[in-house]
């Protein structure tokens, strides 16, 4: 199976050796949503039919002072062959105020009209530009980042944890196909990938390859355990996190390279079997698993006053020690005192609290 999926690796680059300008419906940056093209010709194509219909009007009220008896549909022609700089010659001003006006008034208008029609084919290249330059500046300087794959309930959720935990939108890059997903996910201020995760391009444009963790929440199990292949393929150091409905598909995402793997089902299962005998608990789980309000589970850097101490007697409610990589519950062996370079994980009070 590895030997396929290098194979199909290798052969399926193509999206991310396209262009950075060609990646402006791929890759979306958070921020303002850009104006569309049409919507920004439309509007200054407004613009321009006041300054035509303004211009007619002078022209109309000092009709006297041209070439011809102007009726207002003469005075509008004129407004659009002056303005589109055309210039027939057939109506011209040749009383001083009516020369006057058009070189105080009409002539101005006249550049002014002319900019606003050029400065629209600009503005869409320039914005089209600045879009391209974000994508590439992006991509060489992204690093250490989380990618979560699948948008739905588990990847919001799983989302909504990691900024209640202080992690900073920027840093987090969500890939999905569903685009009502992806605006979702541009309106909270993360970057975007549209495509599917079991491609290695589309894994590549999300940097997988300098991400810290990767977040693996799609809807089926099958697909879960391809995209984990798929990113242990490019990413070996990356921390895997991935979700399955069912427990019996848990060894094929830990062979495939997880690092750890919750299963929604039982753990809803569970959740629901206690809240009818136990509610409390439940309820007691549920604000521990809600990062931005009441207690939550946390990870701190053990004291220098705190090396030697049984983690049992510190002040705050030590669930167990992390150790070279390693957690041991706090009624294991190795969890009997706290050495240099310890890390505990602990219970906290999220209001006025930093870990």
């Amino acid at each position: 199976m590895r030997s396929r999926i290098r194979e199909r690796f290798r052969n399926d680059g193509e999206l991310d050796e396209l262009p950075h300008h060609a990646l402006l419906g791929v890759i979306n940056m958070p921020g303002s949503r850009p104006v569309g093209p049409w919507w920004l010709i439309l509007r200054r194509l407004g613009y321009a039919l006041i300054l035509l219909l303004f211009v007619a009007v002078i022209v109309y009220v000092d009709r006297e002072g041209y070439s011809e008896d102007l009726t207002f549909i003469d005075a509008l022609y004129y407004s659009a062959v002056s303005l589109s700089t055309t210039g027939y010659g057939d109506i011209t001003p040749v009383t001083q105020s009516a020369r006057l006006i058009n070189l105080i008034i009409v002539t101005p208008i006249r550049i002014a009209f002319v900019i606003l029609l050029v400065g629209t084919t600009l503005a869409v290249l320039t914005e089209e530009s600045r879009r391209s330059w974000q994508i590439q500046r992006w991509r060489k300087r992204v690093r250490n980042h989380t990618i979560v794959v699948g948008y739905g309930t588990k990847g919001r959720s799983a989302v909504a944890a990691l900024l209640a935990d202080g992690v900073s939108p920027a840093n987090i890059v969500v890939i999905d196909e569903d685009r009502q997903a992806l605006k979702l996910a541009e309106s909270q201020g993360l970057v975007t990938v549209q495509g599917t995760a079991t491609k290695a391009d589309v894994l590549r444009i999300a940097g997988v390859n300098r991400a810290r963790a990767v977040v693996v929440a799609p809807n089926l199990d099958d697909t879960a355990v391809l995209v984990t292949l798929s990113v242990r393929e490019l990413a070996p150091s990356a921390m895997i996190v991935a979700s399955v409905r069912e427990s019996e598909n848990q060894h094929l995402l830990e062979q495939s390279g997880a690092d750890s793997v919750v299963i929604s089902s039982e753990t809803a299962g569970r959740l629901l079997g206690l809240a009818t005998v136990t509610p409390t608990v439940v309820e007691m789980m549920e604000d521990l698993l809600s990062p931005d309000e009441g207690f939550s589970v946390a990870e701190r850097q053990v004291g220098e006053d705190e090396v030697g101490a049984n983690p049992r007697h510190l002040a705050d409610i030590v669930l167990g020690v992390v150790r070279s990589g390693e957690l041991y519950r706090i009624d294991s062996p190795e969890a009997e005192s706290v050495e240099p370079g310890d890390r505990l994980l602990y219970v906290r009070h999220v209001t006025g609290e930093q870990p």
